[in-house]
């Protein structure tokens, strides 16, 4: 439908770890194996957002990406065009061989994302804001199982949807004046966008239901206390402190980072037998590689790995 939207109606299949077997209509990058299932899936028109784009640092940063999120005149809520830029970055970044790690981060000063454009959420009916809603819950579930690190980076506010993208992440870096919480319920919703989900594999069941039950705030340093953040740092400095973090990620081996965050991610999800046996694999899929071989080289010559991805 031309300007509008299409929706889409899927079932996939549970992932196989034995096998590695997927459904030909998984939404996963194919580096990823894990358990997603939705009944629905918004499809948005491709053309080019607005409000986010995707930015590959050059020369010796070569390796880490960006995804920049620009909406100044509403700090950043998720509206539809920005929906569909985070989809469309999001699936351009699981297609990129040569991505090895992601951050997402806001250009406007002092909010990394406000939530949802409450606007525009009024203008919809109530079947219209559900597959909004499981759109959004799907990608952020396709950008949690992205095969590469992803960082999010947060300076001023993260509410509501903002938060919920910042927890799909696999790190969250923040500065010290950051404002982050869940306050749907007072709006008489509950966060419908992973929230529930993934706060409480973060920081507990109990705290969890605290900061969902009264919506409170909680600044940067709480956030680090509690493990909600992995670093607060001076305000306006957690763009550097990302960075620092990334070009880390990126001088290590890329498949080994890969299969690191295969066999976490999926080895918390299953019995530790069977998260054994997945490290195994995992294991395996490193020993046959010219990055290891070059790694063992590098270590008698006494000089830095010159790491390839193959």
């Amino acid at each position: 439908m031309a300007g509008g939207l299409r929706v889409l109606s899927r079932s996939l299949k549970h992932y196989n770890p034995t096998t590695s077997i997927f459904s030909e209509n998984s939404l996963y990058p194919q580096s990823n194996q894990w358990i997603y299932q939705t009944r629905r899936t918004l499809i948005l028109e491709s053309a080019p957002s607005r409000t986010v784009t995707l930015h590959r640092l050059p020369d010796f940063d070569s390796g880490i990406i960006e995804v920049r999120l620009e909406r100044p005149e509403v700090r950043n809520a998720i509206g539809k065009d920005m929906l569909r830029g985070l989809q469309n970055t999001f699936e351009a970044v699981s297609k990129d061989s040569s991505a090895n790690v992601l951050l997402i981060r806001s250009k406007v000063p002092k909010v990394f994302c406000a939530g949802a454009d409450l606007r525009e959420r009024k203008m919809m009916s109530a079947s219209e804001v559900r597959d909004f809603v499981n759109t959004l819950r799907a990608t952020f579930s396709f950008l949690e199982v992205l095969s590469i690190p992803t960082i999010a980076v947060i300076e001023g506010a993260a509410l509501g949807g903002g938060l919920e993208m910042a927890l799909s992440c696999d790190l969250r870096i923040c500065g010290e004046d950051a404002v982050m919480g869940l306050p749907e319920t007072g709006l008489a919703i509950i966060p419908g966008a992973g929230g529930t989900q993934r706060l409480p594999r973060l920081v507990g069941k109990a705290i969890s239901k605290e900061l969902i039950f009264t919506g409170r705030k909680i600044g940067g340093r709480e956030a680090v206390s509690m493990g909600l953040v992995n670093y607060c740092v001076p305000a306006g400095e957690a763009h550097l402190k990302a960075l620092e973090v990334a070009r880390n990620i990126n001088e290590k081996g890329p498949i080994a980072i890969r299969m690191a965050k295969k066999a976490i991610d999926e080895g918390l999800e299953v019995d530790k037998t069977s998260a054994l046996a997945l490290e195994e694999h995992c294991y395996e899929k490193t020993l046959n590689t010219n990055d290891r071989l070059e790694a063992l080289s590098a270590f008698a010559e006494k000089r830095k790995p010159k790491y390839t991805g193959d």
